[in-house]
C-alpha cells in the first residue's frame, strides 16, 4: 500500500501548489502521482493473476 500513499501524498502536494499559484510544480507533481498509481495497478494484477496460480 505504499505506492497508493505516495500517490495521495503527492495529489494533495500538487493541489497545494495549485491554490498557491505555482501550476508548473503541480503539473509536475500530479504526473507523479499518476505513475504511482499505473504502477500500483500493474503491481495489483500481475500479484493477482499470479497469486491464482
Amino acid at each position: 500500500m505504499d505506492l497508493i500513499w505516495l500517490a495521495v501524498v503527492f495529489l494533495i502536494l500538487a493541489l497545494v501548489f495549485y491554490i498557491v499559484g505555482a501550476r508548473g510544480i503541480a503539473g509536475f507533481t500530479m504526473e507523479i502521482a499518476k505513475i504511482f498509481v499505473i504502477i500500483f495497478i500493474i503491481v495489483a494484477v500481475v500479484t493477482f493473476i499470479f497469486g491464482r496460480l
